[in-house]
């Protein structure tokens, strides 16, 4: 089965993103991994397919699957690059895109070479992650490798946790961020965010995501980061997040509000790949 795809990245959180309208694709979890591997395959954090929408509200529907094969609700740099992929592709010409996912459904909007994503309303309800806790909390004490982690937990449409670290470049992303992601308190796993407030209007942000390790960018964990440090009173309604692939803007005007998420998103190459 030979596939034509297009690569892009948002900030360096890079894509696969495959065109599933136009050519008949139905891919198993064992050619995913391969196609996302960066030595066999082309290599990237998701793959993400383009449908044809369920939802009759839907111009699209949008699919997230990380390198490991396992599929998942949410992306938000991925939604930056699917808005670019369906515009440059002819898919659509519209500049407002409404586009079905997993975790319901999402608005984009493209104006130049920026992509505005309306991420919904943040869910801080442990229930939505899940994580198994008695009762909903501003912070929450996690025991981790014998010591104890204060943590936000809140669903950006995929599920989070926000550490406060005094320096993003000394946190332990690697070993900490793995033992928080597989943490029998998040059944489902969870993406971890490692926040710096530089400011009020400013925060560094390091994220170790579910199946994919540390990225270089994570749209939905910036949106996550930004929505804890609100709760928390320590951010203003608009925040710059800096990730290691670049900058992002996050609005916010507080509880009961949808949450908007402001970047880039790059076309790098396009080919084709025999998935047999």
């Amino acid at each position: 089965m030979v596939i034509k795809f297009t690569k892009m990245h948002g900030l360096g959180n890079d894509f696969v993103v495959i065109d599933a309208i136009s050519q008949s694709i139905k891919l198993t979890s064992a050619q995913i991994k391969m196609i996302a591997d960066r030595h066999f395959g082309i290599g990237c954090d998701q793959l993400l397919l383009v449908e044809k929408p369920e939802d009759s509200r839907a111009d699209f529907r949008y699919r997230i699957f990380n390198a490991d094969g396992g599929e998942v609700e949410q992306c938000g740099n991925g939604a930056r690059c699917f808005a670019l992929f369906v515009r440059e592709t002819g898919l659509t010409a519209n500049t407002v895109i409404n586009v079905e996912t997993m975790a319901g459904l999402i608005v984009l909007t493209v104006k130049g070479d920026l992509v505005t994503v309306d991420m919904g309303i943040p869910d801080f309800e442990p229930t939505s992650l899940p994580f198994l806790v008695q009762n909903q909390a501003k912070t929450y004490n996690l025991m981790v490798n014998g010591a104890v982690y204060a943590i936000g937990a809140v669903s950006m449409g995929n599920p989070h946790a926000v550490l406060l670290v005094d320096d993003v470049d000394t946190a332990d992303v690697a070993t900490l961020g793995q033992a928080i992601e597989s943490h029998h308190q998040f059944p489902q796993r969870v993406n971890v965010g490692f926040m710096q407030i530089v400011n009020e209007g400013e925060i560094r942000l390091r994220v170790y995501e579910r199946g994919a390790a540390e990225t270089l960018a994570c749209g939905t964990g910036a949106c996550a980061a930004v929505a804890v440090g609100r709760l928390l009173g320590k951010l203003n309604e608009q925040v710059t997040v800096r990730l290691p692939g670049g900058n992002l803007t996050i609005r916010w005007p507080g509880e009961g509000e949808k949450l908007l998420m402001t970047g880039p998103a790059t076309t790098v190459f396009q080919g084709q790949i025999d998935c047999e």
